[in-house]
């Protein structure tokens, strides 16, 4: 082994230390540097090697060679005549093409170091599965991802041949034939169908270095698929339902400009696909603001706009609402109604409704408002009515809800779901209500229709009939509803053939029935037939205590019937209405109220006691005609008190009207059939009143 001196312990010396520490060939016996701080003589301070400031006492013969790395040329001089003639001398710029070639060398290692471990780190962070073999068949690559699929190591799958990891692999067939193989499928050994793409490693001399697989598992690639045809899907469902809509709707982005419209909304506001499509919002108003603009601005639905749209300006309800996904505004979407279509279909309602009316009862007891004890006691007896087949018979004055009470009665009744017949017999003439009620055979009278015609009693078998003003009925025509009520059958006008029936009965009247059985024109036995479960229904002036519960209701029914928007009445408004007698009864308080919200202004929302001056008039007059009864009362009864009050009253209306006989009826409420009798019954003079 050779002793070498080092001169110099800069950066040149550090590089000969490096790599003769690797050399079996050459020992370092000493590091000669001034400067003790040198990079080379720390290295040699940890590698153990003798470190001096002076190479006077080493240039003996045991040094074979002496490496001068200082630079300096008066060094090298010096030591060239100081050394042993046996020993070689290496310069300085040998020494530093050495150090120079070793740097390059430690370079070249650390890029290809960092390039391996960049190719590794790609291939381990790829999800497909790659396997590289050698010419001879040997795995050299195989990266995390082809572990998982192939359920081998890396640390057993490098070295082995390729079919001992994947048997019935065909990359070694690509290695003989030196073809590309692309997506061909595979079944491995756990199950696992996978898609690999085979390539050949050629190099720029056509030298073949092996080949390399390329796979992945196809079950990934059916689940994408078939969430993009479930995509799809849904995208042609959403656009047929769009589509095939009555509905006219409108679709904008973010930005507020159209980017669908369906075939409705063309057809109601006139404008085609070009006008609207990648146009502003407002390019289809024709009045007022756009709904899509301000519901992108704040993000909240709006709901029952009107404007008009479109170059006919038709009017349209418009309900818009944001489109977010995942917390971010992509749009909104809005769904145009036609008013005109709207108001056809609400006509359409109430023509039904009105059909309805007459087969069955639209009221509960629930619809019935009251919790004064009259009005318990009365509604309870009711209940208990509706329970039994009993004809029932609901007295009380005009407006005080009898016919609510039948609607009740026949709803709490095992005739629900049968018909429900409602009759006035006051507004029928006496010549035609007979042959309404019971019919009539063919030929019966002049015009009457061929095959005849079933009356109303018929109609409503196994049902309810309601008889209201019952005491108007003719005493020809009681004669005949006694006989319904006994025998429970009826005969048709111009018949001979009774025909059978099942009907409950609920009479209603405001007519004093002992006062016209004692007058001879109410059949005492009829009223007997009648009376058998008579229900009294309380006047309002009785039962005060029910008027803020009874104007809420009506108020709400008034908002629904006028399009107002009325919540409430004020303390002062409820106090007038207590003061007040209410000679009509409910019907009064709803027409009151009714006339008080016309003539209020749109943006008042409570009606106040200024609202229902009219009041104050009608209680004057009322003050007036109740003192001319209670002053001198004169021991006489109740109901010749009532009769007192009802001729003044008849008088006080005529004369409003200048006699005119309907006007009055009309103001009254009451059929023009039953003024002529309270005239004749009160000896009324009609020129008088003129």
């Amino acid at each position: 082994m050779q002793n070498v001196l080092v001169v110099g312990g800069g950066k040149g010396g550090l590089a000969i230390l490096k790599l003769l520490r690797e050399s079996t060939a050459m020992k370092v016996t000493a590091v000669i540097d001034p400067n003790q701080l040198a990079p080379g003589i720390a290295f040699a301070i940890n590698e153990g090697i003798p470190v001096e400031k002076d190479w006077i006492n080493h240039l003996d013969e045991s040094v074979d060679i002496i490496i001068e790395v200082t630079g300096s040329e008066e060094v090298f001089r010096q030591l060239r005549e100081a050394r042993h003639p046996e020993t070689v001398l290496i310069p300085g710029s040998v020494a530093f093409l050495m150090s120079t070639l070793l740097e390059e060398k430690e370079e070249l290692i650390s890029k290809l170091t960092n390039q391996s471990y960049f190719h590794n780190l790609i291939f381990d962070s790829a999800d497909d599965g790659m396997v590289v073999i050698d010419p001879s068949g040997k795995v050299t690559l195989f990266n995390r991802s082809a572990e998982r699929m192939v359920g081998a190591s890396r640390k057993f799958a490098l070295g082995k041949h390729i079919h001992e990891v994947i048997p019935g692999s065909k990359l070694p067939r690509v290695i003989e034939t030196r073809r590309i193989e692309t997506n061909q499928e595979l079944v491995l050994l756990n199950g696992m169908k996978i898609i690999t793409t085979r390539i050949p490693l050629i190099g720029e001399n056509h030298q073949l270095f092996g080949a390399i697989s390329v796979f992945k598992d196809i079950s990934e690639v059916v689940n994408l698929a078939e969430e993009i045809t479930n995509l799809k899907e849904i995208q042609t469902m959403l656009e047929a339902i769009i589509q095939s809509s009555d509905d006219a709707i409108s679709v904008v982005d973010e930005d507020g400009r159209g980017i669908l419209i369906n075939p409705a909304y063309t057809r109601i506001t006139g404008l085609t696909q070009e006008r609207v499509i990648g146009q502003p919002a407002t390019a289809d108003i024709s009045e007022g603001e756009s709904m899509h603009l301000k519901v992108l601005q704040t993000r909240r639905a709006v709901r029952g706009v009107k404007m008009r749209v479109g170059p006919m300006k038709k009017e349209v309800i418009v309900n818009v609402a944001p489109i977010i996904v995942n917390g971010k505004l992509k749009g909104s979407v809005g769904v145009i109604h036609d008013v005109s279509e709207i108001q056809s279909l609400t006509n359409e309602l109430d023509r039904a409704r009105q059909i309805i009316r007459t087969l069955e009862a639209k009221y509960t007891f629930e619809d019935i408002i009251g919790s004064s004890d009259e009005m318990m006691l009365a509604i309870e007896q009711a209940k208990l009515g509706a329970k039994t087949p009993a004809t029932i018979l609901l007295r009380g004055e005009s407006g005080t809800g009898k016919e609510l009470f039948a609607h009740a009665i026949h709803n709490a009744s095992d005739r629900k779901y049968n018909k429900f017949i409602r009759v006035n017999c006051a507004a029928i003439s006496e010549s035609l209500l007979e042959s309404e009620l019971f019919g009539y055979e063919e030929g019966a009278f002049s015009g009457a229709k061929r095959g005849g015609k079933r009356g109303l009693f018929e109609e409503a078998n196994n049902g309810s009939i309601f008889l209201d003003e019952i005491g108007e009925l003719s005493v020809n025509t009681q004669a005949k509803l006694l006989r319904v009520l006994q025998e429970h059958e009826i005969v048709r006008v111009g018949g001979t053939k009774s025909i059978p029936i099942n009907v409950r009965i609920i009479a209603a009247t405001n007519v004093n029935l002992e006062k016209a059985i004692s007058d001879g024109t109410f059949r005492e036995d009829l009223y007997y037939r009648l009376n058998r479960m008579p229900i009294q229904i309380p006047p309002l002036r009785t039962r005060k205590e029910d008027i803020q519960s009874l104007s809420e209701r009506l108020i709400y029914k008034i908002n629904q019937d006028y399009g107002r928007n009325v919540e409430g009445m004020t303390s002062g408004a409820l106090n007038k209405l207590m003061a007040y007698e209410w000679p009509g009864n409910v019907r009064e308080l709803e027409n009151i109220l009714g006339r008080a919200i016309i003539f209020m202004n749109y943006t008042d929302k409570m009606i106040s006691s200024e609202h229902l001056d009219i009041l104050d008039q009608g209680a004057s007059g009322h003050e007036k005609k109740s003192s001319g009864i209670t002053v001198d009362p004169e021991g006489k009864s109740l109901a010749e008190l009532v009769e007192r009050f009802e001729k003044e009253h008849i008088e006080n209306v005529l004369r409003q009207n200048n006699g005119n006989k309907t006007a009055t009826a009309k103001q009254l409420d009451v059929s023009i059939r039953n003024l002529y009798y309270k005239l004749d019954k009160y000896k009324i003079a009609i020129d008088d009143m003129q």
